[in-house]
């Protein structure tokens, strides 16, 4: 149904998306936005298989979950959607093919190739999309090395697959970037959005896609009706938000806290002995908490989690702190308006946190 504030929505978004993703459709979550996403592209392309990453989560629902790769997958794959490929993420700090000294470019390459190769002993004809976290969110925070986006973008085109860009974590603004592909001037076919597009306020998801695209769509009917999709007033939620960040100019912020963001987690690592790794982007960011900085061995075997996560969370929400750790990361999300001194000030009560973790590692020495 048509509706004034659906109109307004359109061209709005349309200012941000990157390319020629000037075609909506709208959905009540990011899990759905996914869902139909794969839908659009099997449809499309008449192909079955999706490519996914093993460091993904793409949602809670059916076909999402199955395009998982952590272990809130593991028990449901029994009765879960097939035709899914999995390939490794460009996961620097634990890949087994990053070595000391090797630029992004070219670790990058090595990753495309073997994206590449996967794709021939799989059939490429067969395959119609890949979708990915275009910077993985809950399983890390990992942004991509330079060169990979763009190395997959050629390698996926070469052979005719669409492009899926999760950015229902990292998009709206949340990298300093409307969305995380703009980081790398790379234009996938399809991007799928949630959370930030209206501040979680109300629910809404919707999938960004290629005129090409929906024009397959012209004469036949796509088959994605949800019953509160486009609803005004979840629409009317975005239109406000959208204006207000663009009025405040909450992306640049983002952009510019970003930069300070950093500073303070490769701060905490140069302190805190527990720390592996950091990562950020924008206002993404998290630390990877070790046992040992030299063997990388994590605080808790992969799909466990060591109980000092949940004293560090538990601590800082004492504090006044909401943060969220998953596996070994502890995020450093805040919300896109922040300010110096805030950053400065839960910085001061992360220090005291990673104290804990900091035990636990003289305690394994």
């Amino acid at each position: 149904m048509a509706t004034r504030v659906r109109a307004e929505f359109g061209p709005l978004l349309a200012r941000h998306t990157p390319g020629e993703l000037n075609k909506f459709f709208f959905t009540l979550g990011g899990s759905e936005a996914n869902e139909n996403a794969i839908k659009f592209a099997r449809l499309h392309t008449g192909r079955n298989k999706i490519i996914t990453r093993f460091k993904a989560y793409h949602g809670g629902s059916h076909g999402s979950m199955m395009l998982t790769g952590d272990p809130r997958r593991w028990p449901n794959e029994r009765s879960g959607m097939g035709g899914v490929i999995r390939v490794f993420d460009p996961y620097k700090y634990r890949s087994l093919l990053y070595r000391d000294g090797m630029s992004d470019e070219e670790y990058s390459e090595i990753m495309v190739k073997q994206l590449e190769e996967t794709i021939l002993y799989e059939n490429p004809d067969d395959i119609a999309a890949m979708i990915m976290e275009t910077v993985t969110g809950t399983n890390g925070i990992i942004p991509p090395p330079s060169g990979y986006l763009s190395g997959v973008r050629r390698v996926l085109s070469k052979y005719g697959i669409m492009m899926i860009c999760d950015e229902v974590m990292c998009g709206l603004g949340r990298t300093g970037e409307w969305f995380a592909v703009d980081h790398w001037n790379v234009v996938p076919d399809i991007i799928t959005m949630a959370k930030g597009i209206t501040s979680a306020y109300t629910p809404l998801g919707v999938i960004a896609v290629h005129p090409s695209i929906a024009a397959s769509f012209d004469h036949r009917p796509f088959y994605g009706g949800l019953t509160y999709m486009g609803h005004p007033l979840c629409l009317a939620t975005a239109v406000k938000c959208i204006k207000i960040m663009e009025e405040e100019k909450v992306v640049e912020n983002a952009k510019e806290m970003g930069k300070h963001l950093s500073a303070q987690l490769h701060a905490m690592k140069e302190k805190h002995i527990s720390i592996g790794d950091v990562r950020s982007i924008g206002l993404f960011g998290g630390m990877e908490l070790v046992l040992n900085r030299k063997t990388k061995a994590p605080l808790a075997p992969y799909g466990k989690i060591h109980p000092v996560m949940g004293e560090m969370v538990k601590f800082l929400r004492q504090k006044g702190i909401f943060i969220f750790s998953a596996g070994n990361v502890l995020h450093t999300n805040p919300p896109l308006i922040i300010t110096k001194e805030q950053i400065d000030e839960t910085f001061v009560l992360i220090d005291e946190a990673l104290k804990l973790a900091d035990a636990v590692v003289d305690q394994n020495q």
